[in-house]
């Protein structure tokens, strides 16, 4: 098989199973139909966390026992279960736990080995072409899964029908990728054995003391600011009289099309300083948001300004964590990135789900474009102190 149709389907299978984060946003809507609230959405989204945290710490055992390739697979057929199991709950309990386990496993291996296998088939100089392009298929899946819903839903269908769906495709990832094993290996950069990619206290200690820790903790303020905006967006959208999926498909689309600029872009020379200036861009956003009112044109610049700023900038800040590791540690530098992520995805929902029915909207608000400001201020001070 030629490396173009390798890269096509693994891409293809990216774009499938990301639709699952995707449907996280409409978790509240399909809570509502068994009188759950958001501090409900936040305790599953926990429960979530913690099984990614566990998950990423062992993918790469799994990865050295079965290979990253074949673990992806096995992760996609935990998302399609979980999936599975959301859409058919029809009460909090038992089943709903389960499928956060499920979730939380299924994207704790996808999210962290997928840039790890990406590493072993692309040189350093194409890692932010191709992390741009990974991070556009993963965009374009969870981006459009909620427009997606939103089209059933007019056509008739239930929320719980997208949840199906996604689930159908989840799986036929999990298929791809099975079948993906042995092209894989032949278009690697090195033959052999893979590197060593399991996590252990030594060498998360390692990676942690080295100047990879800044993107770590970047990544986390990041997926939090992330999760604040995206994951309760169907309630901020409900309450003014707005369309939700204007904001994710404006989202969508001004993330994809800057992103393709990033897959011929290296960052430049001074990648942090790019970084913070599109993070900036993103505070902005969100201080437009909390005084817009119920402006249907602002919330589509809203929108359209918080994928320049966060979707723009990941990449280049997953192209940074990289070439900031140790050059033997850069498999286990991506997964504590990943593990990082996730406390701040699946782990901040939480706090704001709580925020919203026990404070306010606007308090939540405030609390992220202050996270927002810090995120852009750290990259700004490592670009300008060396």
């Amino acid at each position: 098989m030629s490396r173009k149709a390798v890269f096509a389907l693994f891409f293809l299978a990216v774009f499938q199973q990301a639709g699952a984060y995707g449907l996280t946003f409409l978790l509240p809507d399909l809570f509502a139909t068994f009188r759950a609230d958001e501090k409900t959405v936040g305790a599953m989204l926990l429960i979530t966390a913690i099984a990614t945290i566990i998950t990423v710490y062992y993918a790469g055992h799994l990865s050295d026992l079965f290979g990253r390739v074949r673990t992806l697979g096995f992760g996609c057929f935990s998302i399609a279960v979980a999936l599975f199991l959301f859409g058919n709950a029809s009460s909090v309990g038992n089943q709903l736990i389960a499928a956060s386990i499920f979730l939380g496993s299924g994207w704790g291996i996808t999210y962290s080995l997928a840039p790890v296998a990406l590493t072993g088939l692309v040189n350093r100089s194409e890692r932010v072409r191709y992390f741009a392009l990974l991070s556009i298929f993963v965009m374009a899946g969870f981006g459009l899964s909620p427009v997606m819903t939103a089209q059933l839903l007019k056509s008739g269908y239930d929320v719980s029908d997208a949840f199906y769906v996604t689930a159908t495709l989840s799986a036929l990832s999990g298929i791809i990728f099975l079948f993906l094993v042995n092209p894989i290996r032949q278009i690697a950069l090195k033959s052999g054995t893979e590197p060593r990619s399991k996590l252990t206290l030594s060498n998360m200690r390692t990676v942690l003391s080295s100047r990879a820790i800044l993107p770590i903790i970047m990544v986390c303020l990041g997926a939090s600011i992330f999760a604040g905006m995206n994951n309760f967006q169907t309630v901020f959208a409900r309450l003014r009289g707005l369309d939700y999926a204007d904001f994710f498909l404006a989202y969508t689309v001004t993330v994809i099309f800057f992103r393709i600029i990033l897959a011929r872009f290296k960052g430049g020379s001074r990648p942090y300083l790019t970084i913070s200036g599109m993070q900036y861009i993103m505070c902005a956003s969100i201080v437009i948001f909390l005084l817009m009112g119920d402006s249907a044109l602002l919330y589509v610049l809203v929108a359209v300004l918080f994928g320049i700023g966060y979707g723009a900038s990941y990449p280049i800040l997953v192209a940074v964590a990289a070439d900031d590791a140790n050059v033997d540690l850069v498999p286990q530098t991506l997964q504590i990135f990943a593990l990082s992520y996730f406390v701040g995805i699946f782990g901040f929902p939480l706090i704001a789900g709580w925020m919203i029915v026990d404070v306010s909207i606007t308090a939540m608000l405030v609390l992220i474009a202050v996270l927002a400001f810090i995120e852009a201020s750290l990259a700004l001070i490592r670009a300008t102190v060396r």
